[in-house]
């Protein structure tokens, strides 16, 4: 039977080698009941279109152009679509995926962060789409906690976890 972790296991298992998370700006604001929030390390603009084709080797991910943090720790986004970057690294075992919710602050707001599935066996400093569709604009800051990451234990371990490109990505 898949269930959802407690705060109770995710802290447990912030205790294991290698730990569920790293980097967590702060436990205490971060570990929710059902989750952890996930804070923004980069934002960045897509410069280049992308492609996805039918084989792996067709694939070209968007390029990007990162934006810069002013003296406040914020940015001005107009509406549009960002790339962001996580601070935290994700360590999930053979038996534990994940799904990330947009806190519903960004929601209120006008902006969604869209996500995939984090698979069981992932590793890395994951990365999502941020789309501002409020036309007068969003601004954002360093550290903000913007999605709440929901662990579900699987019914049994997979044979095999992640395996794909973005194994180990930004670390």
């Amino acid at each position: 039977m898949t269930t959802v972790l407690s705060k109770e296991d995710i802290i447990r298992l912030l205790r294991q080698t290698p730990p569920l998370i790293e980097g967590l700006q702060s436990q205490e604001q971060q570990i929710q009941p059902n989750g952890v929030d996930l804070t923004v390390r980069d934002i960045a603009l897509l410069a280049s279109p992308g492609t996805i084709g039918q084989q792996n080797q067709t694939r070209v991910l968007s390029a990007t152009s990162p934006l810069v943090f002013d003296g406040m720790g914020g940015t001005d986004l107009l509406a549009g679509c960002y790339l962001i970057t996580y601070n935290e690294i994700v360590n999930l075992p053979k038996d534990i995926m994940a799904l990330a919710f947009p806190r519903s602050s960004l929601l209120r707001c006008g902006v969604n962060v869209h996500t995939a599935v984090w698979d069981a066996g992932y590793s890395g400093r994951a990365q999502s789409l941020m789309v501002v569709y409020n036309p007068r604009g969003f601004r954002l800051f360093k550290n903000a906690r913007v999605v709440q990451l929901v662990f579900f234990r699987l019914s049994s371990e997979v044979s095999e976890g992640y395996k794909g490109i973005f194994q180990k990505e930004n670390m």
